[in-house]
């Protein structure tokens, strides 16, 4: 599956607006995020690692990278 559409999972199981995930964003890293913004980066799946480490840690996720069993 997609970042993109892991996020927008996140998003409606944590029942929030982009809007509010943006405000949480800026406050949080002090960068400027913007509900036009952050959809913009959604949509084109153009969030970097670390934005997608931020947004998973504010929702109480972690991104775990495991070796696959064989």
């Amino acid at each position: 599956m997609s970042s993109k559409n892991e996020l927008k999972i996140l998003i409606m199981k944590e029942a929030l607006t982009v809007q509010k995930l943006a405000d949480l964003l800026t406050e949080k890293t002090g960068k400027q995020y913007t509900q036009r913004s952050l959809q913009n980066k959604i949509f084109l799946s153009s969030l970097n690692y670390d934005e997608m480490e931020i947004i998973a840690d504010l929702l109480g996720y972690e991104i775990k990278i495991e070796k696959k069993q064989k």
